[in-house]
């Protein structure tokens, strides 16, 4: 029999080490990117199905929690994903002309966990440049991406860069540019976790063309990944296209401003990397730090966001799970913690009066309960407020 305050599978209640972390990560983030110009937007938790699912968000089906709406009788669902949402409120509620900057935080629900170890309620976090469709705003989402990584505390960043048209320009090349979704999506899932088995029969069904140079070029796909070497091996190997030509001078251009601007983050190249094949449309990143296996943040292009809405509009963003990267910073200081003060407490007004005007200052102060004096507390103090010749003072514990 199951007790009663047990929950469910990969959902956790955090507690006050990690929520404090959380905190200080989000704040940290936000206020990157609000110094990028980033306006602050918070979408409903629960919207109807119909709006959620639609366009790229069709891809959420399966790890979207679905309710009835006592109200109206319609289906909803929590949100698995709040880029969607964004997209809208750029679409209907903003309706600006020219660029907007919006970003996010808040937790999404999952009906299935990303995988046996992950949460089915991240805390994700998001920035979306709409308007522009310059490499200029691809750019602009990197940089912010390493900022905040490196304002909470990573070092040793390694950012990987892909572009989804590659794909659809090797297909296009091989003559197989109507190639059927199954079919798509089987190569698809091949090239992204680099299945050289799968990768040959699918060649040797003889719909990409000639099998043997289908199959030579689709192995050779996978093995593009390193350094800026690569974009040359690209060239060489991959079938001439003008989308495999733009995608790769694109890759070039992103790399070398990334590399000026961010000299101590090691930029490279994972060209068959199709995670999200769906939903991007152009370049795309994904950040990698702390030895941490999967990527912490991973984002890029995807212009077709707000198409459903009635606006298409050029869009590149990116997203994290802040309760990910807290657990990858568990243990280290990630950003400035200010320490408590302690104090007594105590009836007099002199003291009540001083632990105000303390608080007043932007100090934490814990005051110690009657019966309490030796409980340990969640924030640390290195001082404490004490009475000294008629005075309260603060003197270092």
């Amino acid at each position: 029999m199951s007790s009663a305050w047990l929950l469910p599978e990969h959902i956790a209640d955090v507690l006050p080490a990690q929520a404090r972390r959380l905190e200080e990560l989000r704040r940290v983030w936000l206020d990157v990117a609000r110094g990028y110009g980033f306006e602050l937007v918070m979408p409903p938790l629960l919207e109807h199905l119909d709006s959620l699912l639609s366009g790229t968000g069709h891809a959420l089906d399966l790890r979207t929690f679905k309710l009835v709406d006592q109200l109206s009788g319609r289906s909803l669902g929590v949100r698995a994903d709040a880029t969607p949402q964004v997209a809208r409120i750029d679409a209907h509620l903003l309706n600006r002309q020219g660029v907007t900057r919006l970003c996010y935080c808040g937790p999404v629900l999952h009906a299935r966990a990303a995988s046996p170890h992950a949460s089915r309620e991240p805390l994700q976090l998001g920035a979306e440049i709409y308007g522009h469709a310059g490499l200029e705003a691809d750019l602009e989402a990197a940089e912010l991406a390493l900022d905040g990584l490196q304002s909470a505390g990573l070092s040793g960043l390694v950012m990987d860069l892909a572009d989804v048209r590659l794909v659809d320009g090797v297909l296009a090349g091989l003559g197989a540019a109507d190639l059927p979704a199954a079919e798509r999506d089987a190569l698809i899932a091949a090239l992204s976790s680099k299945d050289v088995g799968t990768l040959r029969q699918l060649a040797r069904q003889g719909r990409l063309g000639t099998s043997s140079q289908a199959e030579d070029v689709l192995v050779a796909f996978t093995r593009l990944y390193g350094d800026e070497s690569v974009l040359a091996r690209a060239r060489e190997v991959l079938p001439a296209h003008a989308l495999v030509t733009s995608a790769l001078d694109d890759l070039a251009w992103l790399a070398e401003h990334l590399r000026a601007v961010r000299p101590e983050v090691q930029v490279g190249f994972d060209l068959s990397d199709l995670s999200g094949y769906s939903y991007y449309s152009g370049t795309r990143f994904a950040v990698y730090g702390m030895a941490h296996p999967d990527a912490l943040v991973r984002g890029g292009r995807y212009d077709e966001v707000g198409a459903v809405f009635g606006r298409r509009r050029p869009a590149v963003g990116f997203g994290l799970d802040l309760k990910v990267l807290g657990d990858v910073l568990a243990g280290r200081q990630t950003v400035a913690t200010r320490m408590a003060i302690r104090a007594p407490w105590g009836q007099a007004p002199a003291l009540r009066q001083a632990v105000r005007d303390l608080r007043g200052q932007g100090h934490t102060v814990v005051c110690v309960l009657p019966g309490h004096e030796h409980d340990v507390q969640e924030f640390e103090c290195d001082r404490e407020l004490a009475l000294v010749d008629g005075r309260w003072l603060v003197r270092p514990l």
